[in-house]
């Protein structure tokens, strides 16, 4: 399962371009393997510590998994660095599992519900308990975590010159086939043997869920975001976001509302929605037509209007078909420090700074060979695939998915020309080819636009070699460190660098 045991010092320039390597693999398939449809995972998030990894699957189960390596030194990590100790790579293992979301069915609207885990949330720890949220497409839960003693029957009570030091006695448990031993002789009832309960030295996480926030969508939930206040977060899908207290579970506040008075005027609809790290009062939402709108909860109740709007300039030209699809954004975050914002479309990445509405500061081509194909991708339906991004703790490269379990890794600091193709394997460079890279021209000392990625040659460039079926629709960036998790099918990469 772990990939090497590689020892890595932290790197004294990070700016340079990050070496990737494989570290671990969980549920990997064996040649020719059947995949099942539940097992396949649809979500995956690290903890604010990057201590602790919960991945969502199709069959409604979440999986935590918990850092290993981070205790197996001694000292805090600026002590190992500053006596120039080796740090190794995140090392996780499998902590525990629970069954979040059952399948339901909707008997007012004859609807059948997925337990399909759409989106988890780490919220914030407290008395050593995890705590997090998780959605399917109607329902969010509210999760807690908690190392438990195992009580356990270890003995039978006898008389008291039996017993050894701590009360306890040395006798085994259950003796004659677990029929307790009643003397026979007169005055016997004294020496009846009765179980003794202990706690155990021994823990065991327990998942159980304390709150459950139901009835607030029409349709299907895409977004959770948990506030930097710890006490709320949004909920949002096609036409809505509500905004609801962790406490209260039977109310919540509609904050954006799209849906026009008659249907048929509907234009756009709503894509993704996530709260600023550490702003309170703003969030950001992103649309079907490529906007992103800055909201401020102080302006009013109802956030009809938005205190900013990120969109592209339109290009000159005739429009094609296709134009408005893969221009949906399927995915945003906000940089750790919050003044920067990555969004994800069909074809780039783009990346934006809030202070800045005229356009992004850099757009990434991801799979720019795909456009000759667009049609082929309409009619399979793979022009709808949702990828998500991520970006990494110190803001300075962002990853993104692809087709054939491909993801690619972006270096969006000033100046920067790094870019990576990666596969999702134990080998993550074993189809990988070189890409040349070309200079970005910087437009002033403020504005930026890059645009790399669209000359890939090998097979990235040829897209009759790619694989639809095996896309890399879900990843997440170690807040702390350069360590990528990813999700091909039912399979979870890591990769460090």
């Amino acid at each position: 399962m772990n990939g090497g045991d590689e020892v890595v010092a932290a790197s004294a320039d990070p700016s340079l371009p990050l070496e990737w390597r494989f570290s671990q693999v969980f549920g990997e398939r064996s040649a020719g393997e059947e995949v099942q449809e539940v097992d396949i995972i649809s979500a995956i998030e690290f903890d604010n510590s990057g201590d602790h990894l919960a991945t969502g699957d199709r069959g409604g189960r979440v999986v935590l998994f918990e850092r290993t390596d981070a205790n197996n030194s001694s000292g805090t990590r600026r002590d190992l660095e500053e006596t120039d100790y080796p740090l190794r790579h995140p090392e996780f293992r499998y902590k525990t599992e629970f069954q979040s979301h059952d399948p339901e069915f909707d008997y007012l609207k004859s609807l059948e519900i997925e337990e399909k885990i759409n989106k988890i949330r780490w919220c914030q720890t407290a008395n050593g308990a995890l705590f997090l949220l998780s959605t399917n497409d109607k329902t969010i839960k509210f999760w807690k975590v908690q190392d438990k003693k195992i009580k356990k029957i270890c003995d039978m009570k006898s008389d008291p010159s039996r017993t050894v030091g701590n009360g306890t006695v040395a006798s085994p448990c259950f003796v004659n086939g677990g029929v307790p031993e009643v003397n026979s002789s007169p005055g016997g009832i004294s020496s009846l043997r009765l179980p003794v309960v202990v706690t155990s030295h021994e823990s065991s996480p327990v998942a159980r869920c304390r709150k459950v926030y139901a009835h607030a969508h029409d349709y299907h939930i895409n977004s959770i975001s948990n506030n930097s206040d710890g006490e709320t977060f949004i909920s949002a899908d096609d036409l809505r976001i509500n905004l609801w207290n962790m406490e209260i579970n039977n109310q919540s506040f509609n904050i954006v509302d799209v849906k026009p008075a008659k249907m048929e005027d509907l234009s756009e609809v709503i894509t993704s929605a996530e709260f600023h790290p550490t702003h309170c009062n703003m969030l950001a939402y992103s649309s079907s037509k490529g906007s992103i709108r800055l909201i401020d909860l102080r302006q009013s109740a109802l956030c009809d209007s938005h205190s900013k709007l990120f969109e592209e300039p339109e290009a000159a030209g005739p429009k094609s078909f296709f134009t408005e699809i893969i221009a949906s954004v399927s995915d945003i975050k906000f940089a750790k420090e919050g003044r920067y914002l990555l969004s994800r479309d069909y074809m780039t990445l783009k990346l934006w700074d809030i202070n800045m509405d005229s356009g992004p500061v850099a757009t990434l081509q991801v799979h720019e060979y795909l456009k000759p194909k667009l049609c082929d991708l309409y009619e399979n339906d793979s022009i709808f695939d949702k990828f998500e991004c991520c970006i990494s703790g110190n803001g300075l490269r962002a990853a993104t998915g692809s087709y054939s379990n491909l993801f690619r890794v972006f270096g969006v600091s000033p100046g920067s020309i790094e870019t990576a193709t990666l596969e999702a394997s134990r080998n993550p460079m074993r189809r990988h080819v070189p890409i040349p890279s070309r200079p970005s021209t910087a437009l002033s000392s403020i504005t930026r636009v890059i645009s790399r990625g669209s000359e890939s040659p090998g097979v990235d460039g040829n897209s009759n070699a790619l694989d639809y079926a095996t896309k890399l629709l879900h990843l997440a960036w170690h807040p702390n460190e350069n360590s990528i998790a990813c999700a091909a099918a039912n399979s979870l990469y890591m990769y460090y660098a």
